[in-house]
């Protein structure tokens, strides 16, 4: 999934904005920590309200508190047992040989089942609905969601992430995949399940789709769009509120920093043998190692004192004669919100850079994330690769994999691009700042590659202002406007498609993360949300609950 760097999102409450780039025509400014929380709070109080200009009908409203009070507690119980299954991408595996999917897929076509709902199983894409399919992009409401997720590291974890965690910290419910995407998956049957009761007349088939590699393939997905009649109105419950219509392109670099040649070995300095870190392309590193040969207690020290002035970073040092091993632990987050996360490889490397090592390749690979990326996180320092949209916002770049080996370390950066460069400038700016990179330090990079993924703005869409009326009505903030994110869903991939939720502005996306959560607040609020959205959307226009 694809998170949150916003821009233009103006609210009457002024709610913060989780990022520092605002369009002059918002006129708003980042708020303090202090102020979101007492905004938050506000925000909190006014949920579920009536609006006394009200935008919303009085049928959705009934419906999404009859849903809330009907399944809230169960929605829950489905969610757990769809966390239960690892739905990680297996290389070789498909969602049909691959044990853990073929569970995830028993379990969801049970819940469709019970719940009155329709179930079609395409292999790598789950149909759930509900109305006749009378054919047709006009007949149909779609519903875009994923059911894989990414890895995670489970001694990072309370629990296991593949057991619904509810007691670690009360009101949260944690897990991988909470919010990344399965508790959006059960929020929407659930809310279908409500019109399900209620008997209420359908203009459009509502259709939730799953697909099953929306994390690692696109590939599939795309194969079974070419015969698929696509609704012509879509809803991608992948991202945050209050409605997504610009989204970044998921972008990368990759290259390797080869063993320097040295006519001997240089034993009077020390020597960096080995520096890595970061588990998967999206996601922020909250791991590091570095080990040294040729340290002492001075150097310990040094490091000590210097470590104390990185926020958010926990060091473990260990020191065994001559041998230094440095394990970095910052904070995970979803790479497109870089901000939100303390990359345990930038300050690892900004830890080492005033110490002087030996030529290596870890040497280098310290050099190379000092020089060209440091603790920024927009490219500040890579040439000329930099750049911002004034509504989109600027491209973030993130180390996110650092792999040492005996052929070299590899490197991954990952990057989100807003529009207003090309690939070929973009390649071009590449270039030129890696070969002076190259130049100063005597060396030539091995297996340079670059993928520029697409941007794109999603902003005529026919039903924007209804899902903006449909938020503005159940959190109390009047107003609201579409934003920007630094994410990539599949909502690329279909017509009028726009991302509702699941996140709230303001608040950490926390998929990807290695303490990925929603708190049961907010899938609650979700569940009434799409629950309007849906009768806004789907139902006849001034329907009323059949007697």
């Amino acid at each position: 999934m694809m998170i949150r760097t916003v821009s233009r999102l103006s609210l009457s409450l002024s709610l913060c904005l989780f990022a520092p780039f605002v369009s002059a025509e918002s006129g708003l400014t980042a708020q303090t920590s202090s102020q979101t929380s007492s905004q938050t709070s506000s925000v909190s109080a006014a949920q579920g309200t009536e609006s006394v200009l009200s935008k919303v009908s009085p049928l959705s409203k009934t419906l999404a508190q009859y849903s809330l009070d009907r399944y809230g507690s169960e929605m829950e119980q489905s969610l757990a047992e769809l966390v239960r299954f690892n739905t990680e991408a297996i290389p070789g595996l498909t969602p049909d040989t691959n044990p853990e999917f073929i569970g995830f897929k028993q379990a969801l076509k049970t819940q469709a089942e019970l719940l009155g709902l329709d179930y079609a199983d395409h292999g790598y894409v789950l149909l759930i609905g509900l109305g006749e399919d009378r054919g047709g992009g006009a007949n149909k409401l779609g519903i875009i969601t994923h059911g894989d997720v990414q890895p995670a590291n489970s001694t990072l974890w309370h629990q296991s992430p593949y057991q619904l965690d509810t007691q670690s910290q009360p009101g949260k419910l944690i897990g991988r995949g909470t919010e990344d995407d399965k508790g959006p998956i059960v929020t929407a049957m659930y809310a279908m399940k409500a019109l399900k009761d209620k008997s209420v007349k359908l203009n459009r088939r509502i259709e939730l789709m799953v697909y099953l590699a929306e994390e690692s393939d696109w590939q599939p997905l795309k194969v079974f769009l070419k015969d698929y009649q696509a609704a012509d109105m879509n809803i991608t419950i992948d991202a945050e509120y209050p409605v997504v219509t610009a989204e970044k392109g998921w972008s990368q670099i990759k290259l390797t920093i080869p063993e320097p040649k040295v006519k001997a070995p240089n034993f009077d300095k020390p020597q960096l043998q080995h520096f890595s870190g970061g588990s998967f392309a999206s996601q922020i590193p909250q791991q590091a190692l570095a080990l040294i040969r040729g340290a002492d207690s001075a150097m310990v020290s040094r490091l000590q004192r210097a470590a104390e002035s990185q926020q958010g970073m926990r060091y473990d040092f260990t020191l065994d004669f001559d041998s230094l091993e440095i394990a970095a632990n910052g904070k995970s987050a979803h790479s497109s919100t870089p901000e939100d996360g303390v990359n345990a490889v930038t300050h690892l490397a900004a830890l080492l850079e005033s110490e002087t090592f030996a030529p290596s390749q870890s040497a280098l690979t310290l050099a190379f994330i000092n020089e060209m990326i440091g603790l920024d996180l927009y490219a500040e320092r890579f040439g000329e690769l930099g750049y911002s949209d004034d509504f989109m916002g600027p491209m973030s770049l993130a180390p996110t994999v650092v792999e040492w080996g005996q052929g070299g370390t590899s490197i991954t950066l990952n990057l989100r691009r807003p529009i207003g460069k090309s690939p070929e400038t973009l390649d071009k700016q590449l270039s030129a700042a890696l070969v002076g990179w190259q130049q100063s330090q005597g060396v030539t990079l091995v297996d340079v590659s670059s993928y520029w993924g697409e941007p794109k703005v999603m902003d005529k869409a026919p039903h924007l202002q209804t899902l903006l009326n449909v938020f503005a009505e159940f959190t109390g903030i009047t107003d609201p406007k579409p934003v920007a994110i630094g994410g990539s869903t599949n909502s690329k991939l279909f017509p009028n498609a726009l991302s509702f939720g699941p996140a709230m502005p303001g608040v950490e996306y926390t998929g990807h993360s290695e303490h990925e959560f929603i708190t049961r607040e907010q899938l609650q609020l979700n569940l009434k949300m799409y629950t309007a959205a849906m009768v806004e959307l789907a139902v006849n226009p001034g329907a009323k609950l059949p007697r």
